[in-house]
């Protein structure tokens, strides 16, 4: 794989400190039952990264007054057995979870009580769907993963997910198939729900629109057909300042899968880690002894990502 990292680092983007700190973003594993061409964490059915009970157990600890979100990620993070006992914890805690969940786990031998598991725990899915149409999706995610991903929005749908008086939350997510900024969030909302209502009688509640990422599978393809510097020329043109104050990295810490912290996904991809004054790497067994507010955060050029157009982070447009 062509890596991306020597052309962001170092970067001209402006300095970002963090503010209050209120959701832990933990990636769970890489392993994966999809291979999507826009993955920047290069998550695959062949990935053995998974974290542990026992990093787990870090995380579970880390949760409290301050901390009251928990966003799980992977790969597939359903797919780390550890997976229902970390939510089911966390909920007990009183803290709300949010799932990034790809769709086609729900038909995946072995979870097919996945969906009725998070409903039981009112856990916020945050689902995968790049578009509307079969064929856009298929060619971004691979052949059927359109057909099954409608059948988990359904089965969702079922169980409450999405619907105007539940109180289960269903988002979807949209990146864009290629080089481009995503469209007006609050427009293709619209759409998405026109036309999924209208094909499949299916309902959500927000569309999530979230700009490629330059880093890991997404950047080397394009490198390899020699649009990468199109790509960050793009994004760079289309940098707004307002953007700054509500990026995701001011008030969300990241975790991967063996408890290393950074100051989000993007920047665990490029490996850049949070670092003390040493440059040692920061792990959860150092969280209480961190002092967050004001802390400088660790920016290249993929941070443009956040900020061109009308902004894009782990909640969509900003």
């Amino acid at each position: 794989m062509l890596e991306t990292v020597h052309l962001l680092t170092p970067s001209d983007f402006p300095s970002v400190s963090r503010d209050k700190l209120t959701t832990l973003q933990v990636n769970l594993g890489l392993r994966c039952n999809q291979v999507c061409i826009h993955c920047h964490v290069n998550a695959g059915p062949k990935r053995d990264e998974m974290m542990s009970r026992e990093v787990i157990d870090l995380v579970l600890n880390a949760l409290g007054e301050q901390i009251t979100a928990l966003d799980l990620t992977g790969g597939a993070p359903e797919m780390n057995a550890e997976f229902r006992y970390l939510v089911e914890t966390a909920v007990a805690k009183g803290v709300h979870v949010m799932d990034r969940c790809n769709l086609t786990i729900l038909s995946e031998p072995g979870y097919e009580g996945l969906a009725q598991f998070l409903a039981d725990n009112r856990v916020e899915v945050v689902a995968s769907l790049p578009c509307y149409l079969e064929e856009n999706v298929d060619a971004q995610r691979g052949n059927g993963v359109f057909e099954r991903s409608i059948a988990g929005l359904k089965q969702l749908n079922k169980l409450g997910y999405g619907k105007p008086d539940s109180d289960l939350l269903l988002n979807l997510v949209y990146n864009p198939a290629g080089a481009s900024l995503p469209p007006s969030q609050q427009t293709l909302e619209v759409a998405y729900k026109t036309e999924l209502a209208e094909r499949f009688d299916i309902h959500f509640n927000h569309l999530f629109t979230i700009t490629n990422m330059p880093i890991q599978r997404f950047g080397s393809m394009l490198l390899s057909k020699n649009e990468f510097n199109d790509y960050m020329l793009l994004l760079k043109g289309a940098y707004k300042r307002e953007n700054l104050p509500s990026v995701m990295c001011r008030s969300l810490l990241n975790v991967d899968w063996q408890g290393y912290l950074f100051d989000c996904d993007f920047n665990q991809m490029l490996d850049m880690p949070m670092t003390d004054s040493s440059e040692r790497p920061l792990h959860l067994r150092d969280l209480n002894n961190i002092s967050w507010l004001g802390r400088d955060v660790k920016v290249g050029g993929h941070c443009y990502g956040c900020t061109a157009g009308q902004g894009s982070s782990c909640g969509g447009a900003l």
